[in-house]
This record gives structure tokens, C-alpha cells and sequence, in this order.
């Protein structure tokens, strides 16, 4: 308890005082996790939708593939972007690795499978007779698609918070092209792993508490906006 306390008491210490390097570490960890979420929407939106409304050949395969990687290690992904971003790798010659940029692609890259397989799910569950009644009303097909979209506005406010959580709280990925430099790539939560290998547990649980704050802040913005929108 001792611990505990010792970390509320320093993180509130870092809060009060707006410590710099604090300060900055929190605005990259929003910076790199927001842009990461809304490029994973982006592509993910579309390429759920494709694969809920249409059969191919291979399509149970490709959902399959996205419901894997759902659940695949950000470690995993971290190595394989790293590997793509390393200066003898395919995308070397851009000089990317150990940059935000490289953080935001790790980031992207764990976030895309679940907002596709979120939107996936939220169309699939759609009563068949609401695609029905749609085209009877007589709906192009951008119409048709719109109208889906809104109907499954709930299940992708839930995939941008999944995806969110998923990114801000990741550590694995960050560590691997990020490298935790220091006013470059640090972010929180490979920062927390510094302080702890440092002993500095008290530092160390001060932004755990802020990180936890963050997400809480950020998820419970997503969720008003949600139930919101389940009240209309």
C-alpha cells in the first residue's frame, strides 16, 4: 500500500507541477495513439464493410486472418515493423525506424484488425429485413452503404475505443521501433519501463496512474458519445 500511495502522491506532484518531460511524454502517447486510431479507421471501416457485405471467393479466410490479428502480439508486430522500417529492410531508405512515425505505423498496425473486425460484426448482426427495406425505399448503392454505416454507429464507437485502448496501453511495439528515446519516442508507457528498470517505482507508478487517467478520460469521451447516440 505503502507503493501505491507513494505513486498517487507523485503523480499528482508531476500533474500540479506540469512537469516537462512528463508533459511531453503525455501529448506524444495522445499524439501517436489518436493518429494511429484514426488511420485504423480509415482503412479498417472500408475493408469491414467489403467483407461483410460481399461474398468471394477466400472470404471466410480473409475474416478469419482479421480475427486472428485481433488477438496477435504487438511484440510480433513491432518485430515485423521493424524489420520493414530497419535501414536494411524494404522501407530502410526512408529512415524511419526510432521515429514517432515508426510508432504510429506499430500502432496502426494492431489497431486496423480490430476496427475492421468490430465493423465486420456490427453489420453482420443487422436484422436482414433492414438491408431489405433499405432497397425498397429505393437507395443507390453510396445510399445503401451510408444508411448501413448509420446503422451500426454503436459496434464502431466500440471498435475506436477498442482500438484506442489497444494503442495507448501497448508497449511491446513502442519499445521495438521506437527505441524509448528520450523527446523523440518516449511515450508513456515505455517510459513506465525505464523507471522501473531505473527502481524508480515510485516515478514509475506516477505514469501508470496518469496513463490509466488518460485512457479513462479519452474511453469515457467515447463512451457518452455512444450511449448518446443508443439514446437517439
Amino acid at each position: 500500500m505503502e507503493l501505491i500511495w507513494e505513486g498517487i502522491v507523485e503523480a499528482l506532484k508531476l500533474l500540479i507541477t506540469l512537469d516537462g518531460e512528463v508533459f511531453s511524454i503525455t501529448i506524444r502517447s495522445l499524439q501517436v495513439s489518436i493518429t494511429a486510431t484514426a488511420l485504423a479507421l480509415v482503412i479498417g471501416l472500408p475493408m469491414g464493410v467489403i467483407l461483410a457485405l460481399n461474398n468471394f471467393p477466400g472470404r471466410k479466410m480473409v475474416i478469419s486472418l482479421v480475427n486472428t490479428g485481433m488477438a496477435f502480439p504487438p511484440v510480433a508486430i513491432g518485430l515485423w515493423v521493424s524489420i520493414f522500417l530497419w535501414r536494411s529492410g524494404p522501407f530502410g531508405s526512408l529512415q524511419l525506424i526510432y521515429t514517432p512515425v515508426a510508432l504510429v505505423i506499430a500502432q496502426f498496425v494492431i489497431a486496423v484488425p480490430m476496427v475492421t473486425g468490430f465493423t465486420i460484426a456490427g453489420i453482420q448482426q443487422l436484422s436482414p429485413k433492414i438491408h431489405l427495406q433499405i432497397w425498397s425505399l429505393g437507395a443507390t448503392k453510396w445510399q445503401y452503404l451510408k444508411a448501413i454505416i448509420r446503422e451500426t454507429k454503436l459496434p464502431l464507437l466500440a471498435a475506436v475505443i477498442a482500438g484506442f485502448g489497444a494503442v495507448i496501453s501497448e508497449v511491446g511495439a513502442s519499445m521495438m521501433v521506437g527505441g524509448n528515446i528520450k523527446d523523440s519516442t518516449r511515450v508513456l508507457t515505455t517510459a513506465t519501463v525505464l523507471e522501473v528498470a531505473k527502481g524508480n517505482f515510485g516515478r514509475a507508478m506516477a505514469l501508470t496512474i496518469i496513463l490509466m487517467g488518460l485512457a479513462y478520460l479519452v474511453t469515457l469521451v467515447l463512451t457518452l458519445i455512444q450511449q448518446q447516440e443508443r439514446k437517439q
